[in-house]
């Protein structure tokens, strides 16, 4: 993919990864659902499998899951240099993809995080403090669902296929009823798919 970015463009991916930081209650995988409109639909910087591509390497990645974030402004980088890292403009632009949108997804957010998290502290026996941080955890749950939801789109039989429902409950079930840690279930989905049973 090739694309031409002037700097109004790069400027307002930096503004709508700020914007999206501030609504990124439960962390960065919650506002996916708008970073696929907005990267993939609307603007077409990147292409539906480099979004779902950014996802799932970063969650089977070690570390912290706002790695995805990174490998959009990576992939917006580099199809902005026409698709390949043969030049040293290429990486350039890659990796000032990976700096602009890692600021913008971080910065607001950790400012904001670390103001209101001394205020609520100074005020936590408030009444309004405790219904805020209770009333947060609907939220953050249907924010992932929705991320999920987006995800599951993206695979081409969905509705039909049975044993992959089949897994999700399954997983969901292991998740909320047990400590088996993710990433065993991650490595058991991988299997289970490299056998094409999923």
């Amino acid at each position: 993919m090739s694309l031409a970015l002037s700097a109004a463009d790069w400027l307002t991916l930096f503004t709508h990864f700020a914007s999206l930081s501030l609504l990124a209650v439960g962390g960065a995988i919650t506002t996916a659902p708008d970073m696929h409109r907005f990267l993939v639909t609307d603007q077409q910087w990147l292409t539906e499998a480099q979004f779902t591509s950014s996802i799932a390497i970063a969650q089977a990645a070690p570390g912290p899951n706002v790695l995805f974030v990174a490998l959009m402004g990576w992939n917006v980088g580099l199809n902005a240099a026409g698709g390949t890292l043969n030049s040293a403009w290429a990486w350039a632009l890659a990796l000032m993809g990976v700096v602009l949108a890692m600021t913008a997804i971080l910065l607001p957010s950790s400012v904001l995080t670390y103001s209101a998290t001394r205020w609520a502290h100074r005020n936590r026996e408030r009444r309004a403090v405790r219904a805020f941080k209770q009333g947060l955890a609907p939220i953050v749950i249907a924010l992932l669902i929705a991320t999920g939801w987006l995800l599951t789109a993206a695979h081409p039989h969905a509705a039909t296929d049975g044993p992959l429902w089949l897994l999700t409950l399954v997983s969901t079930l292991l998740v909320w009823r047990t400590k088996i840690h993710l990433l065993w279930l991650i490595g058991a989905g991988a299997v289970l798919g490299g056998m094409g049973w999923v």
